[in-house]
């Protein structure tokens, strides 16, 4: 079989950057994505040097309304086929709605929800018409409940894990796979760039970034639809489905402070 290529993105750092590992270790050839062009060539070389597959860095700020747009193009004069996407890329804010900056929020929906949607419909229907290939996108337990302090990164892994779902049943019959990776708190520079180091959500524990690409790389190329790493945060999951709603928004609200 010819070799396939993936898009990563957000691959400079945290679970994006071992996912692309792990893509390139099956052999995969790589696109990976980020606005870091320095960490992107770190990761190619070190990809290049361990495995025999193609590598190519796009900078890119999914924040902007035409970075799908742009990635699409440049992949097409390339002349590169995208069999698998990783939609890993997103980033949160912690603080009350009413006082977060209006554009970094309306930037988090950008790179959050609709560049994920762009860039999974630009690339899905490929997939589709070769008959393989896949998407898996990065959500989080956050997409199963409302986040007060959170407000909007919760609702767009909301987004995220609907999306999913749905599409994973619509090419139910066909050898595309479409999985979504949702992580509970995770030891990557997500915490800090979202201020929320000092937490309880993130005093509690964390997992290793590679520890939960593994779990959601290994679900994926099993078919499975939903992946959530860890048994505390299944169980928060399950709990987050049979607690009464405004139990589920007292907890939140205390851990996200």
């Amino acid at each position: 079989m010819d070799t396939q290529t993936a898009i990563v993105t957000g691959a400079s750092s945290g679970i994006g950057r071992e996912l692309a590992r792990l893509f390139a270790a099956d052999g995969y050839n790589l696109v990976v994505v980020a606005r870091q062009r320095e960490a992107l060539e770190s990761l190619i070389a070190g990809i290049t040097r361990d495995h025999r597959v193609a590598a190519r860095a796009l900078a890119v700020d999914l924040a902007d309304p035409e970075a799908g747009r742009r990635i699409e193009e440049d992949l097409a004069r390339a002349g590169v086929l995208v069999d698998v996407l990783v939609n890993n890329a997103g980033f949160g804010l912690q603080g009350a709605f009413a006082d977060l900056p209006l554009e970094r929020q309306l930037a988090m929906i950008q790179v959050n929800v609709t560049t994920l949607t762009e860039l999974t419909r630009r690339f899905l229907p490929g997939m589709l018409a070769r008959n393989r290939g896949g998407i898996l996108n990065v959500g989080s337990t956050a997409g199963f409940q409302p986040g007060p302090f959170m407000a909007g990164y919760y609702a767009t892994k909301a987004y995220v894990v609907s999306l999913t779902e749905a599409l994973a049943e619509e090419v139910a019959g066909s050898a595309v796979r479409v999985s979504c990776l949702a992580p509970g708190p995770t030891a990557t520079r997500f915490a800090e760039a979202a201020r929320m180091t000092e937490t309880r959500l993130f005093r509690g524990g964390t997992m290793t970034a590679a520890a939960v690409a593994r779990i959601g790389y290994d679900a994926w190329k099993r078919g499975k639809i939903l992946a959530v790493p860890g048994v505390s945060n299944k169980l928060g999951v399950a709990l987050v489905r049979v607690s009464p709603r405004p139990l589920v928004r007292t907890i939140v609200k205390r851990l996200n402070r």
